[in-house]
């Protein structure tokens, strides 16, 4: 055999032994289909401590665009208002989607916000203290005219939270290597407060008082099994 038909050869079998290996490892199994997709609607209690949910404040619907963006990467989408007993009043937002595989990654505030008009004045990652535990979060302060809105959220992929794009893209990696292909929840609490501490404050003591009243597989959905 000539050099030539030798290294057409070669490059043949090595095109070969790719393509098998990209099968191997492209994941097959759906996290979704082996743990069950939650429901939201369910799973959220409508009051618990000194929260209920305000039925006086409309929804909040998103752009058309955005909403477009939004039913590509998510099955459901449960947004509430909950006020406590001093009147003063939670946003949130609670996001699944059951692939997250590359195309379908979490739709960030950062980016979603901006897209409606919104300026991100501070975005800070940061440690909640959640029922004892300690949950990794990313604070954003969001302002468009008279309205300031700070946020804290988190993402979930499968029962990791991450808080970046790039620990978002490993633990999809990590479910990948084993052939699953993890589902994903966004988690965003947000508040209209001038104050950014004080409503990133409340919106801790929000997230903690509803990890109180949840039973643990729900916990372990919206809040990761990994949190310390």
């Amino acid at each position: 055999m000539n050099g030539l038909r030798w290294r057409a050869l070669v490059v043949a079998l090595l095109m070969l032994a790719g393509s098998a290996a990209a099968v191997l490892a492209k994941p097959t199994k759906s996290l979704a289909d082996q743990i069950g997709i939650p429901n939201l609607d369910a799973m959220l209690p409508k009051q618990f401590g000194e929260w209920r949910v305000d039925t006086n404040m409309p929804t909040i619907l998103p752009s058309p665009d955005v909403q477009a963006q939004l039913d590509k990467i998510y099955n459901q989408v449960l947004s509430r208002t909950y006020v406590n007993k001093s009147g003063q009043r939670i946003m949130l937002s609670v996001a699944y989607g059951g692939d997250q595989s590359d195309g379908t990654s979490a739709h960030r505030p950062e980016v979603c916000y901006p897209a409606q008009g919104f300026a991100i004045t501070s975005n800070q990652l940061t440690t909640l203290y959640v029922g004892g535990r300690e949950l990794p979060a990313r604070r954003l302060m969001s302002k468009l005219g008279q309205r300031n809105e700070p946020i804290t959220y988190w993402v979930v992929v499968g029962d990791e939270v991450v808080t970046t794009g790039i620990g978002q893209k490993l633990a999809q990696m990590r479910y990948g290597l084993h052939g699953v292909i993890a589902d994903g929840m966004l988690v965003r609490i947000s508040s209209i407060d001038a104050d950014m501490e004080r409503g990133h404050k409340l919106q801790e003591q929000f997230a903690s008082d509803l990890f109180s009243h949840i039973d643990h597989a729900a916990a372990a959905r919206l809040f990761g099994n990994d949190t310390r």
